[in-house]
């Protein structure tokens, strides 16, 4: 029996002696949706709704989950400056985590954007507590003008992007400001865990050109569909 099995156990029987949690212990029900949230969002926040007990069980109970998603090749991140507790992928080699298997061009370069709109604002000393950055997506569509040699998603693809994203911890979205055609968001923390520094210089080398990612994985051109069968993971 694998011992994150064991360790499973013993903590939803209240004989786990690696933590604990305030109130009552987790029941196997909460603990198999926290590492489940975990695997489909990536980067959650103590403020994330609709994920339950997650972000508590998992700053109650760091060893397990450390163990648990290490088997499967993640790296448990937990920022509690940030409010934040998130999964980041090995720094080198190809991605395989659900975030990036099915990324089209499109969304990927908008991922780029982020990424970058976010650390120009660190490195200018602007972004807010827990490092979270204040944008528009007219600010990402500046952003993308000037890494990607295609134009920038229309208006409601690109929200519907944003939108995808901010499922994994990446931003919140704004309401849309239908005269001036501008949706506020906020960047939050996570992502620099999707998008790591090593990755940011490798999808700048390649968002000119099409083709694959220099990691290996197979980037869609916009118009292709998914699999038969298969929805996105975003």
């Amino acid at each position: 029996m694998p011992p994150e099995t064991d360790e499973f156990r013993d903590i939803v029987e209240g004989d786990w002696a690696g933590g604990h949690i305030a109130g009552r212990r987790p029941t196997a029900e909460e603990m198999t949706r926290a590492l489940q949230v975990m695997m489909t969002r990536q980067c959650v926040y103590s403020h994330t709704a609709n994920i339950g007990r997650t972000y508590d069980l998992v700053r109650a109970y760091p060893t397990f989950f450390e163990r648990y998603f290490g088997s499967l090749g993640y790296r448990l991140v937990v920022a509690p400056r940030d409010q934040m507790v998130a999964l980041a992928v090995p720094a080198e080699g190809p991605r395989y985590d659900g975030l990036f298997e099915r990324l089209r061009k499109d969304e990927t370069i908008v991922l780029l954007a982020l990424r970058l709109v976010w650390e120009e604002a660190l490195r200018a000393h602007e972004a807010g507590e827990a490092g979270v950055v204040d944008a528009t997506t007219d600010d990402l569509v500046d952003r993308i003008a000037g890494v990607a040699q295609v134009p920038p998603p229309e208006e409601t693809r690109l929200l519907d992007i944003l939108r995808g994203f901010a499922r994994h911890g990446a931003l919140r979205l704004g309401e849309r400001d239908r005269a001036r055609r501008v949706s506020p968001l906020t960047i939050l923390p996570g992502i620099g865990i999707l998008v790591p520094d090593s990755y940011v210089k490798e999808l700048i080398l390649w968002a000119g050109a099409p083709a694959t990612l220099p990691t290996g994985g197979a980037i869609a051109d916009n118009e292709a569909a998914a699999p038969s069968g298969t929805e996105p993971n975003v």
